[in-house]
């Protein structure tokens, strides 16, 4: 996956976590719906660290397709 094809992605991960939130009812999000939610912000930072990584490694003159896509648990402890 390219630096193109990892904004793709988080363009697309972005509209549905908006359409979600803009759907929300007044009695707020199902349990499915805040399951999905998660799931999405999981994927986000996967993607976003992804991102990162790739322009780490080309900047140090690497390789950015050596790149992988983190485990969550990693990717969901990191401190910002």
């Amino acid at each position: 996956m390219d630096d193109q094809e990892i904004l793709r992605k988080i363009h697309e991960l972005v509209d549905e976590e908006h359409t979600l939130e803009h759907h929300t009812g007044p009695k707020g999000l199902g349990e499915d719906e805040q399951a999905r939610l998660r799931s999405l912000e999981v994927a986000l930072d996967q993607c976003w660290d992804l991102l990162r990584q790739r322009r780490a490694r080309r900047s140090a003159g690497e390789e950015p397709d050596a790149a992988g896509v983190r485990d969550p648990n990693v990717v969901e402890g990191y401190q910002q």
